[in-house]
């Protein structure tokens, strides 16, 4: 039997996954309703604190979207760790120069040639409400024990933890 996980060891590994992924895919809800994911650097540098933060033109297409359905949702994935997360929440367009000088990084120069002066920079904040993570990261020999012990008993696999966090 697994011990409960507290929501602060939930906020931790989810932290964890967060910053180990470089690119995540953000999803958007398109003009017809439709869905539009892209890839977006989550600035790993950031400690997550229930907002993720992206860079962005401040007239992209993807802005536009978020003015229309501020709903978004943003995957990271680290197959090689087999460690995954999903994190939806809200989404707003913030260009306080303060901000994007705390979170910039200089290898957001190769997106924003003029740096942190390019004229349409802008951030795009995600406040979380919901977040989901899978974490498959034990060994080898775990998993092939826990997949032999499922054939053996009958019962799915439980090849790791799944924990899902209300935010807001």
């Amino acid at each position: 039997m697994s011990k409960a996980v507290t929501q602060e060891e939930k906020l931790a590994k989810l932290r964890e996954i967060i910053k180990a992924v470089d690119i995540c895919m953000l999803t958007t809800v398109g003009e017809r309703g439709e869905l539009h994911s892209r890839p977006m650097s989550n600035n790993r540098e950031v400690e997550f604190d229930g907002d993720l933060w992206f860079f962005t033109y401040g007239s992209s297409h993807k802005v536009d979207e978020v003015n229309l359905v501020s709903k978004v949702n943003a995957s990271f994935a680290d197959v090689d760790a087999q460690q995954y997360a999903s994190v939806s929440g809200r989404a707003e367009v913030v260009r306080d120069r303060a901000k994007i000088e705390e979170l910039w990084q200089p290898q957001l120069k190769a997106w924003f040639p003029e740096g942190k002066e390019t004229p349409d920079i802008a951030l795009l904040k995600v406040t979380a409400e919901r977040a989901e993570y899978w974490d498959g990261s034990q060994s080898i020999f775990a998993h092939a024990v826990g997949l032999v012990s499922s054939l053996v008993q009958g019962e799915p696999a439980e090849l790791g933890e799944n924990e899902k966090l209300e935010l807001k």
